[in-house]
């Protein structure tokens, strides 16, 4: 039995919810529509009638029909819908950029909103591109930081464009993070690339993902219409439900009600528990469902019996009459009827049998249907083809591996959203764990060309065999599904980007040193010493991942071509990333090594002067990293843009290093340097600059000292080795031999 102590306990807290709720009935005389939307508490148009300033929305009858507005009609912020499941729908500028028919800019217009609450909500909203040539930009506001992203859509014309969601020709689309109170979108033509003069305007708009698809109407439809419909994630207050709990008094969530702890931002909902409906913020909101006056919410045979939240199913109280009351239990049977009783169970039994072998036929045949769809895929996406080209490298000790559907969706749990590790522009990346614990990451690609599968097959087999310490090893792939999944090792500490460009984290100049000299060895090493000359055509900062120990790994080879070695250059599409793109190519589409060295040269002057390669709110003589870099240098200028702890003590090293960032950035790629000449003044620096090092190989136990002969070329070339990461064979020997053969020319 409950002692007093306890009963007292219960009626206080009973006291306080009732006062609470007390506070939370609103006046019969307050606004419940505006137009033709509705109008729930805790949002109102009149004092008492809204929960706090947060919820106050106006009516402006001026309009006809009338227009709902968010917090004032000076906001501009037009609602199209206010919903109690934490969501509301307004309407939101698009920017945009129009020319005439000569090229002539007659009118342009950015895209802005500030919020005193509610971030825009990144679940159900995407920013999207629109135009030829167009980059797309948004600046947005989280708390006190400051987050950019975009895309960039390509065309030639209207009639090239495609319709669709997602990318396509003509148009773009990117995620937002969360808890955006305030963004900004840009729209920025290029002038290096041919324009359609009728395609008169190019856009950017933050757009409720579920009421937009692109079609190539919406370069003329949004000309006029100039705004779209955006969502709001609301909630109430900015604590959390069990903060919120420990004062009853301003605790706003009613009687029959669960509280929900906002997904997006400080704050939290309230909804009607199971077998409740109505408005959980309002005394006596959460009605109970009459689960007995509708057949199809209960589940009684005879007597239903209506409960708080539930029912109950009874039978008649006859002697007569036994059971549960329910058809999905044992109903209600008389006495009398249990001959009858004999003969439907039997029958059932014979049904029960008749499904059970129609459901294993069926299972059967659904299990046959998906061997044979996997199959298909398999030979579509180059299957056969790559299991011959595996066939001929028996023996070799490095070889892609072909997983199973089955195998890769148990490592990713059904790919499930919390295994998502990153996003971009060709696909998903999910982490997986393979059955003997291997932590791999897993790459879905969202569009594969089909044309081109012999193409991806070579490859998959020519990049799983790269044999560097310093690249992302591509363990193998699966070709079951629909689209393609790579298997890649994992790599744990995030990208170069996010050590160089986070005001939190600091890497020392001699770590920076390291990593380029060590992703100089890489592009070396896939241009000249890899089975098949490879240009990675997308090296940045953010395809340069680090482990826990800050070494370097190459990644991300979804647009690398491979060379045959006839040809010294190939015409292309182009592709890669704006900011590391290498002009040449950029206006020739002839793709050649010279293009790394450019992007190479970029991501130098990433390292020396910690600033972005493309910052649309710095000065316009500032934006572009290359050019500011090199004009830099030229006016003997240098050290006034090189981020401050990297010139302590380094000066000298820096020069040196600008120096070379200069020669890869020349606009003619025949001025530029090789890679392996790269990789060489780099490792020679590096050496020049170290006093005394051991090193201590695991295979031979052999010391030295770095930057001196040992007396015999086999243990400089294995020295050679440990510097520039290849892991072993006679074959990866060449490089080592031309980087050391200077050592023994005497130079």
């Amino acid at each position: 039995m409950a002692s007093a102590r306890d009963t007292t306990t219960v009626v206080l807290v009973a006291c306080l919810v009732m006062i609470s709720a007390a506070s939370q009935t609103i006046r019969p005389s307050c606004q419940k529509e505006c137009g033709s939307v509705s109008i729930p508490y805790p949002f109102g148009t009149t004092e008492h009638c809204y929960m706090n300033s947060n919820f106050y929305v106006a009516c402006n009858t001026s309009h006809k029909p009338p227009k709902l507005f968010l917090w004032n009609v000076t906001k501009n912020i037009e609602i199209l819908e206010l919903s109690l499941n934490g969501h509301l729908r307004v309407k939101s500028p698009v920017a945009y950029v129009c020319y005439d028919e000569k090229g002539v800019l007659v009118d342009s217009g950015n895209s802005s909103m500030t919020l005193q609450a509610f971030p825009f909500s990144y679940t159900q909203n995407k920013f999207v591109g629109i135009g030829c040539d167009t980059l797309s930009t948004i600046n947005a506001t989280i708390g006190k930081n400051y987050s950019a992203g975009g895309c960039f859509s390509l065309c030639s014309s209207v009639e090239s464009s495609t319709n669709g969601s997602g990318f396509g020709i003509g148009f773009c689309q990117t995620s937002i993070p969360k808890n955006i109170l305030a963004y900004q979108a840009r729209v920025l033509r290029s002038n290096m690339l041919h324009r359609d003069m009728n395609i008169p305007c190019s856009y950017s708009l933050l757009v409720e993902e579920d009421s937009f698809e692109f079609s190539r109407d919406d370069f003329i439809k949004l000309q006029k219409r100039r705004t779209v419909p955006t969502v709001l994630d609301w909630a109430v207050g900015n604590l959390t439900c069990e903060e919120a709990k420990n004062n009853l008094t301003s605790y706003v969530c009613q009687e029959n009600s669960v509280c929900i702890d906002s997904q997006n931002g400080p704050g939290y909902l309230c909804e009607c528990l199971e077998g409740y409906v109505g408005n959980a913020y309002l005394q006596g909101g959460c009605q109970d469902i009459d689960e007995c006056a509708n057949p199809s919410l209960n589940d009684c045979s005879d007597i239903c019996i209506n409960l708080p939240g539930s029912y109950n199913c009874s039978c008649p109280k006859t002697r007569k009459h036994k059971g549960d009351g329910r058809k999905g239990g044992s109903g209600c049977v008389s006495n009398l009827q249990h001959v009858v009783n004999e003969i439907v169970i039997g029958t059932g039994i014979g049904l029960v049998l008749l499904l059970a072998g129609s459901g294993w036929l069926y299972h059967v045949f659904r299990e046959r249907k998906r061997v044979s769809l996997s199959a298909r895929y398999f030979k579509r996406n180059g299957g056969l083809m790559l299991e011959q080209q595996i066939s001929k490298m028996e023996g070799s000790s490095e070889r892609a591996k072909i997983f199973t559907a089955r195998e890769l969706k148990k490592a990713t749990e059904n790919f499930h959203e919390s295994r998502i590790i990153g996003r971009g522009g060709y696909g998903t990346v999910y982490k997986g764990i393979l059955p003997n614990d291997q932590v791999v990451a897993i790459k879905k690609s969202k569009l594969v060309d089909h044309s081109q599968i012999e193409q991806f097959v070579n490859e998959v087999v020519v990049l799983s065999q790269i044999n560097h310490r310093n690249v992302v090893k591509l363990l193998g792939c699966c070709l079951e599904t629909e689209m393609p999944l790579l298997v890649y090792e994992f790599v744990n500490n995030g990208t170069l980007f996010d050590h160089i460009h986070n005001e939190n984290t600091t890497l020392p100049w001699e770590t920076r040193l390291r990593i380029a000299a060590e992703t100089a060895g890489v592009l070396a090493y896939l241009h000249s010493s890899a089975s098949i000359p490879i240009i990675h055509r997308d090296f940045k900062s953010t395809n340069i991942l680090l482990d826990d120990k800050y070494t370097a790994k190459v990644s991300d080879f979804g647009t690398s071509r491979l060379v045959p070695r006839d040809k010294c250059q190939l015409t292309t599409l182009v592709q890669g990333t704006l900011g590391y793109l290498d002009p040449e190519y950029f206006q020739t589409s002839q793709l050649t090594e010279k293009s790394d060295v450019y992007s190479y040269g970029v991501v130098l002057a990433e390292l020396i002067t910690g600033r972005r390669a493309l910052s649309f709110d710095m000065p316009e003589e500032e934006r572009n990293l290359a050019l500011y870099f090199l004009s830099a240098v030229k006016d003997d200028c240098l050290f006034e843009i090189v981020e401050d702890f990297v010139n302590e003590g380094n000066s000298e090293q820096v020069k040196e290093v600008s120096n070379i960032a200069q020669w890869c950035l020349r606009l003619r790629g025949e001025e530029r340097p090789t890679m392996k000449e790269v990789a060489m003044e780099l490792e020679s620096l590096k050496t020049m600059t170290a006093t005394t090092s051991l090193i201590s190989a695991t295979s031979n136990a052999a010391e030295y000292v770095i930057g001196e002969r040992s007396g015999s070329a086999e243990r400089d070339t294995a020295n050679c080795h440990y510097t520039y990461g290849i892991r072993a064979g006679p074959e990866d020997d060449t490089i080592c031999k031309d980087v050391m053969s200077p050592l023994w020319d005497g130079r």
